[in-house]
């Protein structure tokens, strides 16, 4: 009032650190809490405690909070390495940190460094001498630099709606150290990856026990001009087989096993517009495999079989957003068997995450970068089916028949992980995780220009590797006890049928002991002692593709009973404006007098062949030869557009 305006005393040190401790609107009313506060607080502490916590606190401008984060902002070096003079420097900036910017100001904070000098000397804690030195010492300041840390984590915090009142404290997940290891581990391996047209990648790191994410690396280089905003770890990308595992989950749920054999044979599934035929990465078949090698080796036409088997795309559908992924947008039908090869787009930060509810062992919590954010679990499958899932992601033995022995998938210690790879090149992922840790990677161009030759297991894989190599040394990892419901049985790999325990023709298996595959029987074998295998391995079993030789022939066409058409777990549209497409034709092989029949559809003969008439809804059909009395039946689904 007797200025006539706003004028500002000096306060202590103490009062300063309350200040910027908690921002409050600037009235007198604040200035008597403040000044309270700090009396308390010189009751409580030491003045070493007090100055050291102001020390932290302080702005020493260009984004530098804390007096450790400004030697190493302008000096390059420790707090314990800066000289009298650089101290002396530093310690002048927060009076004033936009007047007294070193880089901008340098005269004018070289003065004050002088002023804070000559104090130093008249209170007796600079010898004569050591001022004269320290006033003759040059200072050399870093480049100026822009100075943002962890910046796709924070633009990350800042989506999350959180209110942040004016100098409120938001206290977040991240682990800066742990971030600043990812960024250095992607550019370097992004720098190898150049002449294949890599230019980009991303990696998350989820505390499996929390949802916590601890570190989120959105792109090589933030301020990179073009795409370096874009933050890889939440931009849509093809999914690839990343979501094979919630496919091989389903299965188990419903009564397979990883000893349960798939045919990796060339298949035409019907599809609402025509057949669908997908391919091996390879373009490779393998013959009968079981489900353990088939995930493991991440091959593609097994996974559509198996999807079937699982309840097909309406229960992955379901499957995937009960575990996060809000990127399905398009009913089930629309996506199709091929959504277990992720023909979807996929967000890297909620893989991630969905890969954590498997850590959890079929637990899913939500991922969160604020520390006080919620974070319920709910469970949606049994512990010891996904158990056994882990189990066979982290098999190396497994996964040997697509990717070698020493693959950048193989660790010194257990890991459970996947490979995905989107057509023509164009992203690649690997993700896995520890009971501790779930880490994602995906690396591609933000363009959508495809890499040369570059998959997940050469491409984001060393990335993921490197990243559980550092996790491991640092803050360790483990694997989990087996589950008290798992036995372990030897079964014929060719069959997936139990042996006697010291038949050297088997492979040791992990089953839920309420699981268990049936035993051999005859009928597995010929005469010779060879594997029978069904009608569908005929064109693979003379081909060039055939590692089997004389271990297996095709079974008598007489001796098994088998449906072709329809395939187990289809899934048919009918349109009305097509009468053809009511008809769903009924074939089978392995038998002579055949008679059809379903409770819920009609089975009727037309033009010679067998069909029956498609209604909506879930439907059981069943062939008998009335011969032999050999039965066999499929499930499909129905739907009108």
């Amino acid at each position: 009032v007797m200025h006539g305006h706003v004028t500002s005393g000096a306060s202590t040190i103490t009062q300063q650190l309350i200040k910027i401790s908690q921002r409050r609107p600037r009235t007198l009313f604040t200035k008597f809490v403040e000044t309270a506060t700090a009396l308390r607080l010189e009751q409580l502490w030491s003045k070493e405690q007090i100055l050291c916590a102001y020390l932290n606190r302080v702005d020493f401008g260009n984004l530098n909070i804390g007096l450790a984060s400004a030697a190493d902002y302008y000096f390059g070096k420790p707090v314990a390495d800066l000289s009298e003079a650089e101290a002396a420097f530093l310690a002048g900036i927060p009076r004033n940190p936009r007047k007294l910017n070193p880089h901008s100001a340098f005269d004018a904070a070289q003065k004050r460094q002088r002023v804070v000098l000559h104090r130093m000397a008249a209170n007796g804690t600079l010898a004569a001498d050591r001022l004269e030195i320290a006033m003759a010492e040059p200072l050399r300041l870093r480049a100026p630099r822009r100075l943002f840390r962890a910046p796709h984590f924070t633009d990350t915090v800042l989506q999350q709606n959180v209110e942040m009142r004016d100098g409120a404290e938001v206290r977040t997940t991240l682990d800066l150290r742990l971030n600043e290891q990812l960024e250095r581990l992607l550019r370097e391996r992004l720098a190898q990856l150049r002449d294949h047209n890599v230019r980009n990648g991303a990696a998350v790191v989820i505390d499996n026990a929390s949802g916590d994410v601890l570190a989120l690396v959105g792109s090589e280089d933030y301020f990179a001009a073009g795409s370096g905003q874009v933050n890889g770890a939440w931009a849509k990308r093809s999914a690839g087989s990343t979501l094979k595992p919630f496919t091989y989950l389903l299965a188990l749920e419903r009564g397979a096993t990883p000893a349960t054999i798939v045919a990796d044979v060339r298949t035409s599934f019907p599809s609402a517009d025509g057949f669908y035929r997908p391919e091996n990465y390879n373009r490779r078949c393998y013959g009968p495999v079981s489900y353990r090698t088939a995930l493991a080796s991440s091959l593609n036409i097994p996974a559509v079989k198996v999807l079937l088997a699982g309840g097909g795309p309406a229960a992955l559908h379901e499957r995937l957003r009960t575990v996060g992924l809000t990127t399905l947008d398009r009913a089930p039908e629309i996506y199709g068997l091929g959504l277990t090869l992720g023909n979807c787009e996929g967000r890297l930060l909620e893989l991630t995450n969905a890969y954590a509810s498997l850590a959890r062992l079929g637990e899913w919590r939500p991922w969160r970068v604020l520390a006080k954010a919620p974070s319920a679990a709910r469970s949606y499958s049994r512990r010891e089916l996904v158990w056994q899932i882990a189990d066979m992601m982290s098999d190396n033995s497994a996964r040997t028949l697509a990717f070698g022995i020493n693959s950048a998938l193989r660790f010194d210690y257990r890991v459970a992980c996947k490979t995905g790879t989107s057509t023509d090149f164009r992203d690649n992922w690997t993700i896995g995780f520890t009971p501790e840790f779930s880490v994602g990677v995906w690396v591609g161009n933000f363009d959508g220009s495809p890499m040369r030759e570059i998959s997940g297991v050469t491409g984001a894989g060393p990335i993921l590797h490197d990243i559980f190599d550092h996790l491991h040394a640092t803050r360790g990892t483990s694997w989990y006890r087996t589950p008290p419901q798992i036995v372990e049985e030897n079964v014929h790999p060719l069959t997936g049928k139990l042996l006697a325990a010291n038949d050297l023709r088997g492979v040791r298996e992990k089953f839920v002991a309420n699981q268990v595959s049936p035993a051999e029987s005859e009928e597995d074998y010929d005469a010779d002692g060879r594997v029978q295998l069904d009608a569908e391995y005929g064109d693979w079993l003379s081909s060039a593709e055939n590692s089997l030789r004389d271990r297996a022939v095709l079974a008598d066409a007489h001796s098994k009973l088998r449906i072709t058409s329809p395939l187990a777990g289809a899934d048919y549209l009918v349109d009305p404006d097509v009468s053809t497409s009511s008809r769903i034709l009924l074939t089978a092989r392995g038998g002579k007098k055949l008679l059809w029949s379903s409770e819920s559809l009609r089975c009727e003969a037309q033009d010679g062949r067998q069909y029956a008439r498609a209604t909506n809804g879930e439907h059981l059909i069943t062939v008998t030869d009335v011969e032999t009395g050999r039965r066999a039946d499929v499930r499909i689904s129905v739907r009108s557009l």
